[in-house]
């Protein structure tokens, strides 16, 4: 992938939220129309003929493709987010990150077992809560689960990939 045009609009921004990180900043790709025509339509390419029932955007940035991309495939939209966000009962997967550990959830009844999962987030870089997300949809045990960052960072050692599973189908638009 890599698209020349994503590449360019990719803001990086040095020492942000502390010093020594390259924070990559999709906001950027977000707000330009073409940047999000590409996205969506690369994502389409790779998920067309996947059997794709329901995408689930996690908090905040994996809401944004997440719903384009479902009108596309004809799926629903699953919200994963952090506890007390989402009115109905739910189901939580509690994890730890770098610096603490934190909790996400999704509706007790937004997933069954016929469903085709596409797990969408901006970035992979430690895999961490991503890696909590999958365990959470693992719950539903639907048929498949998928799972696709807009951003992949190999360039800092983070080595996000080795959180899941060998045969777990994961796909990324960018590498950095």
């Amino acid at each position: 992938m890599n698209n020349k045009t994503l590449i360019e609009n990719l803001r990086c921004i040095p020492d942000f939220p502390k010093k020594g990180i390259n924070f990559r900043d999709v906001t950027t790709l977000f707000k330009n129309p073409e940047c999000l025509h590409i996205m969506t339509d690369e994502l389409y390419e790779l998920y067309k003929d996947k059997g794709i029932t329901k995408i689930v955007g996690i908090e905040s940035r994996g809401f944004v493709l997440a719903s384009g991309l479902a009108l596309k495939l004809n799926a629903g939209v699953v919200l994963c987010r952090k506890p007390g966000k989402l009115p109905g009962e739910t189901v939580q997967e509690s994890y730890t990150k770098e610096y603490g550990s934190d909790t996400i959830e999704i509706h007790k009844d937004a997933i069954t077992p016929d469903d085709v999962v596409l797990l969408h987030d901006d970035l992979l870089a430690t895999g961490g809560t991503m890696k909590a997300a999958y365990n959470l949809v693992k719950k539903f045990n639907p048929k498949a689960i998928l799972v696709n960052f807009i951003i992949e960072i190999n360039d800092e050692g983070l080595n996000g990939r080795e959180a899941f599973d060998k045969d777990t189908e994961i796909t990324t638009l960018i590498k950095v």
